[in-house]
């Protein structure tokens, strides 16, 4: 168990502690709604004869041509991009790039986000965008559903700079590109992506631009810093238990477009609410329950070792806060949902600001059989709410599972997750 493991773990334990503390009426968190996948992908290794894949995050591309035939592309880390149909089947595996040396980081693609309608050699073109947090690079990657050899091809600048990193020896520190989110300036057709930091608060906004040449390249626009600690209501000060050195960080991330707003998942802290082009002031949407608990890291066991619960967290959220993604109901309407990871439950808030993103309702994915298990621990989170052939006439949900039970010895596995959005509706409503 690594270190950052080690820590979650500690964290997932209190995070179950101090949720049966939390107010709800008694019985409240076992009648959760429950939701079952119709379909999974095959299991993921993270090992030597895995090549080293480990499921992380989806996002759904649909093929406005024929609906039927749209995709499912996934980060499977040191393991590069995984391209699924929708019955779950593979259709297309590419290789993380390697670093540039031996002795350095490998390539590690950790989020993923698309662009649609992006103007790239003379012509538009939906793209994939990718955290290559191994590299401290994004990657690019143009979607044609009818490309012989798989739909994915690599049109990344060969000339791109380090997101965060000022050389190769940054790089190996790995406090590199991270979390992400993509989106497009509606007024003025401008696309940009947002990166975070691992290990670290900071959050960077950088413009994809198309070259002559007809790869695809990005600048960083701006910065901004999430706060590392916190003024509690008693006057003290608190800040997340971690590995000494490491900030609490944000990887889930998603963009409104209706309104340009960012949400971030700090995991340890709650979600963030901050205009996409982060040039306002962030304000803490909601909080995990777990946030003003005091720790103390015992580096001998590598785990946090909890205090009492002063009572300052929030009361739908589990840390680590992951998978963010926007339920698009139409004028504006739907919304936010975040993978309470600690708890294995997802949280659906109100999209509208207006409403002040108030709580609306949670709901679990469990097992649809023996054969088909549910969601645990979950990272990524993807949702789409427009018809997707026969097989989704009214949408879908794609969900990391960080737990897969793939009936294969010990081998630690994860892997990807279809629901009907359907499904997910009546949970909510």
């Amino acid at each position: 168990m690594t270190t950052r493991q080690a820590v979650r773990a500690a964290s997932l334990v209190l995070g179950t502690l101090l949720a049966l503390s939390v107010p709800f009426p008694a019985g409240a968190a076992s009648r959760l709604p429950e939701v079952h996948p119709r379909a999974e992908t095959a299991p993921l290794f993270d090992d030597k004869a895995g090549g080293k894949a480990n499921a992380d995050d989806p996002a759904i591309w649909r093929n406005d041509a024929d609906p039927g035939r749209s995709l499912v592309i996934a980060t499977a880390k040191q393991g590069g991009l995984r391209v699924y149909d929708l019955e779950a089947r593979q259709v297309q595996a590419l290789a993380a790039p390697a670093g540039p040396g031996e002795e350095d980081a490998p390539g590690r693609f950790n989020n993923v986000d698309l662009l649609k309608g992006v103007r790239i050699g003379g012509a538009k073109a939906d793209l994939a965008v990718v955290t290559d947090r191994g590299n401290d690079r994004l990657r690019v990657y143009r979607i044609d559903p009818d490309r012989p050899g798989g739909p994915l091809t690599d049109v990344t600048d060969p000339g791109v700079s380090p997101v965060f990193s000022a050389d190769q020896a940054e790089i190996n520190e790995q406090a590199t590109a991270y979390g992400l989110a993509t989106w497009t300036d509606r007024r003025t057709g401008r696309s940009y992506a947002i990166a975070s930091q691992r290990h670290r608060t900071r959050l960077a906004l950088l413009e994809l631009t198309a070259t002559p040449a007809g790869t695809v390249t990005y600048r960083q626009v701006r910065t901004v810093d999430l706060p590392a600690s916190f003024r509690l209501p008693d006057g003290g000060t608190w800040a997340p238990c971690a590995e000494p050195g490491e900030l609490p960080q944000v990887e889930g991330m998603v963009v409104d477009p209706e309104g340009g707003t960012l949400y971030a998942g700090q995991e340890d802290v709650g979600i963030w609410r901050i205009p996409a082009d982060l040039s306002g002031r962030p304000e803490l949407m909601d909080r995990v329950r777990e946030y003003g608990v005091p720790a103390t890291y015992d580096p001998e066991t590598e785990e946090c070792v909890p205090g009492a619960d002063p009572g300052y967290g929030g009361k739908h959220l589990t840390a680590d806060v992951e998978g963010l993604t926007i339920l698009d109901r139409g004028h504006g309407g739907g919304y936010l949902l975040a993978s309470s990871q600690g708890d294995d439950t997802f949280v659906a808030y109100d999209r509208e600001r207006e409403e002040h993103n108030e709580f609306e309702g949670a709901f679990r994915i469990t097992a649809a059989s023996a054969t088909l298990d549910g969601s645990e621990v979950c990272d990524g989170a993807a949702v789409l709410n427009a018809p997707l052939g026969r097989r989704y006439p009214h949408g879908l949900m794609v969900v990391q599972d960080g737990q897969e039970t793939p009936g294969d010895g010990d081998r630690e596995a994860t892997g990807f997750k279809y629901v009907d959005l359907r499904d997910v509706l009546r949970a909510i409503d």
